[in-house]
This record gives structure tokens, sequence and C-alpha cells, in this order.
């Protein structure tokens, strides 16, 4: 089974990446209220039931980001 986690800074945290694609996007003529930049991990797992603990224990951190499982 494939399953995608999508891996984003939390609302309101510092996003220094996020910031430096909304300048670029107005510097070009672009209306952008917000841009979180984050990550996407594709995984083909036999057991869909671990792929929490796998997210959880080695994929993100819980202090500044939060996640998706697709």
């Amino acid at each position: 089974m494939r399953v995608r986690v999508l891996i984003v800074p939390k609302e309101g945290l510092l996003d220094p990446e996020g910031r430096a694609v909304k300048e670029v996007l107005e510097d070009n003529g672009y209306s952008v209220k917000n841009v979180r930049v984050g990550k996407i991990i594709e995984m083909d797992v036999e057991d869909a039931s671990q792929v929490k603990e796998i997210v959880e224990k080695f994929l993100y951190n819980p202090l500044i980001e939060e996640y998706v499982i697709e």
C-alpha cells in the first residue's frame, strides 16, 4: 500500500522558506496571502497501521511541525 505523508510547519511558527517564496511571488505581481513550505514523503508499506508510529518516531518534529497521512 502506498501512503503519502504531508509535513508542514505549525501555524504561527516562523517559516523562512515560505516567507521567501511569498516575497518572490509578490515581487512578481502575484497576490499571495500566505505560503508554507513543507515536505511530502511517499512510502510503500505492507502494514498501514505502522505509518503513524513511523512518522511520529522518525519523520517529523512535534514541536514545530504537523502532519497528515493520506
